[in-house]
């Protein structure tokens, strides 16, 4: 009987760490996704979108009500947990035109620029 307890515990245990290493292994993959967001247009930015092209949908406002001047940039970590590295990006301008680009690798490109 106490066999089976200790081959049960340990089990448990084994288990746990598995599920341990599973999860931590999910963002923490060492992997860069740091991002220039460049403005190369002559309107400002009034949005950025970005969202995993795994999910539909735009994604979060990611300038929270800021803007990204003509000319200027703005550098954003991608790095979300999920360990994605594949992104679809959306940019508005204050001229009412918007941008978009589909599957970009954040996990080799570090810079986007609009024109």
């Amino acid at each position: 009987m106490r066999l089976y307890a200790l081959l049960t515990a340990s089990a448990f245990a084994l288990a746990a760490c598995t599920q341990a290493t599973i999860v931590s292994d999910g963002g923490n993959d060492g992997r860069n996704r740091v991002v220039d967001i460049v403005n190369g247009t002559g309107s400002n930015m009034t949005g950025f979108y970005a969202a995993s092209s795994r999910l539909r949908g735009r994604g979060p406002d990611r300038l929270n009500g800021s803007v990204i001047d003509s000319g200027g940039y703005l550098t954003l970590n991608f790095d979300d947990g999920t360990a994605a590295c594949i992104y679809d990006f959306r940019a508005e301008f204050s001229d009412g035109s918007e941008q978009r680009r589909d599957d970009i690798d954040v996990c080799i490109e570090t810079a986007w620029t609009v024109f």
